[in-house]
C-alpha cells in the first residue's frame, strides 16, 4: 500500500480543513501518514476529531515561529521520519512546516512533494519584510517543490510567474459542502424574506431564538457573527471599535465572536474600555457555528490577511450579507455593493457605517444574502475534489527511478 505523509504545523488543521483530501488519497489506496504538533491542537481542544480516521499520527514539535531553533528539532524529527517510512507522496500545509517538510525531504531524497499555499505571507499590501523574509525563502524554495497549489488567483498568478516549481494548480479554496451546512433549513436570506408568522418555517424560528436564548441575545437584536482564532491576524479589533462607535445609534446590536485564541483576555479588556462588554459576546470555538449563523443578521469578516476563507464562504452559503476587509481572498468572494462591501480593514469608523446601513436596510440583507448564496456554489467541495483527485492520481503515478527522490513522470 502507498504511503502519503502530509503535513501541517497544529494538528486541528487537517480535520478542520483538509479531510476530503484525505479521504480522496485514502480512496486511491494510499495509507495516509499525518506528521503534526499534537500537543497544540487549534481549532478545537483536542485531537478526537482524527480518532476513527484511519490516519497514522507521527508528533513533530513545530512552533509557529520561523526564528525559534525548537525548529531544528522538528526538522531531524521530520527527517527520521522520512527515512523510517517509503512515502510516495508528501503533502505540505502551512509555512514554517512547509519549509522544514521540504528541506527534509530533500536531505532524505523523498518526493514528489506538495505544498498548498493557503495564503503566502507575503501579497500586494504586505510589510516588506514579509516580503523580504517569507518571498525570498519560497522563491528558494519552489526549486524544491514538485507541485505548488494556490487557493486564490492573486497567489497562483504570482507564483506562476515567478517561482520555478515542477507545476503550479490553482484550486478554488478547500470546498465546502453546501448541503451540509444548510441542511433542511431555508438560508437567512430566505427566511428573513418570509412574510412574519406563520409563512416562516416554524423550526428555522425555533432554531433562531433557541440560540439567542443560549446567548442572552434579545430576539429583537440586530446580530452581527465572526468566526476566527482571536489572534492578529483576524483583526477582531476593529468590528469590537465599531460597536462601540455605534452603541447609541442601535441600541439593540450585538456583536458575536466565535472562536478562541491568545487575544481573548486583551479584547475583553478593550470591550470594557470602550464600555461594550455586554455587547461583545465571546463565544468560544463551537461546533454549532452553523446554527449561529443562522441566529445571526449580518457577518463582519475584518481580517488582515487570508488565503480563502472558509468562515466566510460557510457564511455566505447560509445566506448572511458580509461587511468584510478589501483583501486578497476577501475579494474573490465578496463583490462591492452585491454580496456586501469590502473595506480597509483598519477602519472602523467606515465598518461602523456600513454595519449601521444594513441594519436599517432589511432588503438590503437579503438582496447580499441571496447574492451570496449564489457565490458560494462556485467554491463547493464537488468542485475541488474533481481537481484533487486529477492532482494526486497524476502525483502518485510519479515512479522513482535512480535512487529514492530522483522522479520522472510516468507515460
Amino acid at each position: 500500500m502507498r504511503k502519503v505523509l502530509l503535513v501541517s504545523h497544529v494538528s486541528g488543521f487537517i480535520p478542520q480543513f483538509e479531510m476530503n483530501n484525505v479521504r480522496i488519497l485514502q480512496s486511491l489506496g494510499c495509507e495516509v501518514h499525518y506528521a503534526s504538533n499534537f500537543e497544540n491542537p487549534s481549532y478545537g481542544d483536542d485531537n478526537r476529531r482524527l480518532e476513527g480516521t484511519g490516519i497514522i499520527c507521527h508528533q513533530i514539535d513545530f512552533v509557529r515561529s520561523p526564528y525559534s531553533l525548537k525548529n531544528l528539532t522538528a526538522y531531524r524529527q521530520l527527517k527520521r521520519l522520512m527515512e523510517e517510512y517509503d512515502f510516495a507522496l508528501v503533502h505540505c500545509h502551512n509555512p514554517i512546516s512547509a519549509v522544514l517538510t521540504r528541506i527534509s525531504a530533500r536531505a532524505t531524497r523523498t518526493a514528489p512533494v506538495i505544498y498548498t499555499a493557503h495564503g503566502f505571507h507575503f501579497y500586494k499590501g504586505a510589510p516588506l519584510h514579509m516580503w523580504l523574509f517569507y518571498g525570498t525563502m519560497e522563491w528558494i524554495l519552489s526549486f524544491l517543490t514538485s507541485g505548488l497549489i494556490c487557493i486564490n488567483q492573486e497567489d497562483y498568478e504570482f507564483a506562476r510567474r515567478h517561482f520555478h516549481c515542477r507545476r503550479v494548480d490553482y484550486v478554488p479554496g478547500v470546498g465546502i459542502d453546501t448541503g451540509k451546512i444548510r441542511g433542511n433549513y431555508p438560508v437567512v436570506s430566505e427566511y428573513l424574506k418570509a412574510a412574519p408568522g406563520v409563512a416562516r418555517c416554524p423550526e428555522f424560528t425555533e432554531l433562531r431564538a433557541q440560540k439567542r436564548r443560549e446567548l442572552g441575545i434579545s430576539s429583537d437584536a440586530f446580530v452581527m457573527i465572526s468566526a476566527g482564532e482571536l489572534i492578529p491576524r483576524k483583526n477582531h479589533e476593529t468590528a469590537i471599535r465599531a460597536v462601540a462607535v455605534l452603541k447609541d445609534r442601535i441600541p439593540s446590536l450585538r456583536y458575536l465572536i466565535c472562536g478562541h485564541g491568545e487575544l481573548q483576555a486583551n479584547l475583553k479588556k478593550l470591550t470594557l474600555q470602550l464600555g461594550i462588554s455586554d455587547r461583545v459576546i465571546f463565544a468560544g470555538y463551537r461546533k454549532d457555528l452553523y446554527d449561529l449563523y443562522r441566529a445571526a443578521d449580518l457577518c463582519v469578516f475584518p481580517s488582515l490577511q487570508e488565503g480563502l476563507p472558509v468562515a466566510l464562504l460557510e457564511a455566505m452559503a447560509l445566506g448572511l450579507p458580509v461587511i468584510c476587509s478589501d483583501i486578497r481572498g476577501n475579494r474573490e468572494l465578496i463583490e462591492n455593493n452585491r454580496g456586501g462591501v469590502r473595506l480597509s480593514p483598519r477602519d472602523y469608523r467606515a465598518f461602523s457605517r456600513e454595519i449601521l446601513r444594513f441594519a436599517k436596510n432589511k432588503t438590503l440583507c437579503i438582496s447580499a444574502g441571496e447574492e451570496n448564496v449564489c457565490q458560494a456554489e462556485n467554491f463547493t467541495e464537488e468542485k475541488t475534489k474533481h481537481i484533487m483527485q486529477k492532482l494526486y492520481r497524476g502525483w502518485l503515478r510519479t515512479k522513482i527511478t535512480g535512487g529514492k527522490g530522483a522522479c520522472r513522470r510516468e507515460i
